[in-house]
């Protein structure tokens, strides 16, 4: 094969190098589609909205923006924007079942939750007498029990434990009737843990689990008494 002139090997290199210039700047240029004061709109073919994000009124005197999703039917799911028509107020970030209702809500006025409304223990029992007790000795006895639904891997418990006087006792929480949670406290002091309650979330999200408190006498005789006073999910 004859030997091309070095000139015409020079001008393929300087192209090579142009065409990879070109390309490194093709991938690295800023976008073209960026929008100032605007809105993006998906709609269906029968002109259902299903995402809208950016100005949320088309009037000039208006500057919200927001953001709104809604499903193929039209409800929405998710909102982002109040209706205000500034730029400078607080948005509530809302989550809507298929039916509109608000099943998930910001407070913007003090942060935290506003919607849904947590449940939260009243105020217990202080007389022991009245708690959950056993008066077996040596044998551990179930003396109170719960089912609830696995929504999250860890779990706090706290608990009040008492025992008659003269006594000597122990308790302790047992998951599903085979799993202890935590370790066993000496009757009369405070059971605080925070723990993995279920060893395989991804098998046991949803399900029940059956939590038990089980308690014994540990001298010839005496009861033994304890009370949950606080029991949430949490987070691994």
């Amino acid at each position: 094969m004859p030997q091309l002139p070095e000139d015409i090997i020079d001008r393929l290199t300087q192209m090579e190098r142009r065409i990879q210039a070109l390309s490194t700047a093709v991938n690295t240029r800023p976008a073209q589609n960026e929008v100032t004061d605007g809105a993006f709109n998906v709609r269906l073919p029968n002109g259902t909205s299903v995402l809208q994000v950016g100005k949320w009124d088309e009037d000039p005197e208006k500057s919200e923006y927001g953001v709104a999703l809604r499903r193929q039917t039209g409800e929405l799911a998710v909102a982002l924007f109040n209706g205000s028509g500034t730029d400078t107020s607080k948005q509530v970030l809302r989550l809507y079942d298929s039916y509109l209702h608000e099943v998930f809500s910001d407070d913007i006025v003090k942060g935290g939750l506003a919607r849904p409304w947590l449940a939260m223990l009243p105020p217990q029992d202080l007389a022991s007498a009245n708690w959950p007790a056993t008066t077996s000795v040596n044998n551990w006895a179930t003396i109170a029990r719960s089912y609830n639904p696995v929504w999250q891997p860890r779990m706090r418990l706290l608990m009040e434990t008492r025992v008659s006087a003269g006594a000597t006792g122990e308790v302790k929480v047992v998951i599903d009737g085979a799993t202890q949670f935590g370790g066993v406290v000496a009757a009369g002091s405070q059971f605080d843990v925070t723990d993995t309650f279920v060893a395989d979330m991804a098998t046991r999200f949803g399900t029940t689990a059956k939590i038990e408190i089980q308690a014994r006498v540990t001298s010839a005789s005496g009861t033994v008494y304890a009370k949950p006073v606080l029991m949430y999910g949490t987070q691994s």
